[in-house]
């Protein structure tokens, strides 16, 4: 039997397996995967997510495996400003900054310092079950018992589903396309994620490695035409983006919704803890979905120091972290909203002009500040 199972091996779960291998325990990670392989090619590791790595002991390994990045900026069209956030005084205050990665690179640097003896790949789990203790059945025909579990198997999450019973995914009415490119990108870009607002549609870049750029591209739904080419919804955009869209293989781009959780009145049950998606999963507008994850596993890894209890860890983890976490999917949603609108953006852009930088990084400071 295994004291403690996380059914998941994206990144807070491995973030989470990481946390629990500090503080001494055992644990088993299961991954439905028959490989550790990229999803959704690239992610921003923000400044929240990078102080838990310190701790960790891994966020040179992981600045070395990505690139630093110092500033974001939205644009319009044009790439003429809207707003920009620096973020350099609080790289200095928190001793971190943010690291565009491949999240395969990321996965994989997490999932070698947990030890792959620890994760069990081609384990998707089909049914849970609680007895005594929890009896985890996979779809390959093997069945673990298991004392504590951890559910991070994303907003799709069967934990959820199975053992909390609530869960509602809404849809934001919005395609995303993702994508990866060797494209040398101008040097003014290198250092900063640049997202380009216009009419009910959106793209976004930001180099990952010295020859790599992850880009993203969002329609509203009941704009998306099956026969047009990803290009033809950016014709009236800077030509770079069309640059970056014809460097793109068609394999090395991916297509989903936009969704999100509406919030769930509870994480928990006994002896088992949702963390990341599956307990709130957030739209991609703030960058915080992984980092909010991470988060989760670092305040559940604070509370087991003092409390080995793992029923009253859970209880006081959801308590600190939900007001936290439903600012970041509601903000993040209504991001989401006035950055596809389709009317009103001359006015939208210039009101965004007016405020004043430092609003935008106490927004930001907010945001990565730890709760404990």
């Amino acid at each position: 039997m295994n004291t403690i199972s996380i059914i998941g091996a994206g990144i807070g779960g491995l973030a989470l397996g990481n946390i629990l291998k500090q503080h001494q325990f055992d644990c088993t990670v299961y991954e439905s995967a028959s490989e550790i392989k990229p999803v959704g090619a690239g992610i921003m590791m923000a400044v929240n997510a990078m102080q838990i790595f310190d701790r960790l002991g891994l966020k040179e390994k992981i600045e070395n495996a990505g690139n630093k990045i110092h500033g974001i900026s939205i644009t319009d069209e044009s790439l003429k400003p809207i707003t920009k956030t620096s973020i350099l005084a609080l790289e200095k205050k928190y001793n971190s900054c943010n690291v565009a990665i491949h999240r395969a690179e990321l996965q994989k640097i997490l999932a070698e310092n947990i030890g792959y003896e620890h994760i069990q790949l081609n384990h998707s789990l089909s049914k849970i079950e609680k007895k005594d203790n929890y009896s985890l059945h996979f779809e390959n025909g093997i069945q673990a018992e298991s004392k504590i579990v951890f559910g991070a198997d994303g907003i799709k999450s069967k934990i959820r589903d199975q053992i909390v019973g609530t869960g509602n995914i809404r849809s934001a009415g919005q395609k995303c396309w993702r994508g990866l490119a060797e494209f040398d990108l101008p040097e003014k870009f290198n250092q900063e994620a640049i997202e380009i607002w216009g009419k009910g549609k959106r793209f976004g870049f930001v180099k990952i490695s010295d020859t790599k750029l992850y880009w993203y591209a969002l329609v509203n739904e009941k704009k998306h035409k099956r026969h047009l080419k990803l290009c033809d919804y950016f014709e009236d955009f800077h030509p770079l983006v069309l640059d970056i869209l014809e460097a793109t293989l068609e394999e090395n781009i991916i297509l989903n919704d936009i969704i999100d959780l509406s919030p769930i009145p509870s994480w928990y049950s006994d002896n088992l803890c949702l963390i990341g998606d599956a307990a709130h999963a957030t739209t991609p507008n703030m960058g915080q979905g992984a980092c909010q994850a991470i988060e989760d596993a670092y305040v559940i890894g604070q509370l087991l120091e003092k409390n080995q209890d793992f029923n009253a860890v859970f209880q006081e983890f959801q308590k600190i972290r939900r007001k936290k976490v439903d600012y970041v999917v509601d903000t993040s949603w209504k991001i989401g909203k006035i950055s596809q609108w389709e009317k009103g953006n001359t006015l939208r852009n210039f009101l965004m002009r007016l405020i004043p930088e430092s609003t935008n990084q106490k927004l930001a400071e907010k945001v990565i500040k730890l709760e404990m």
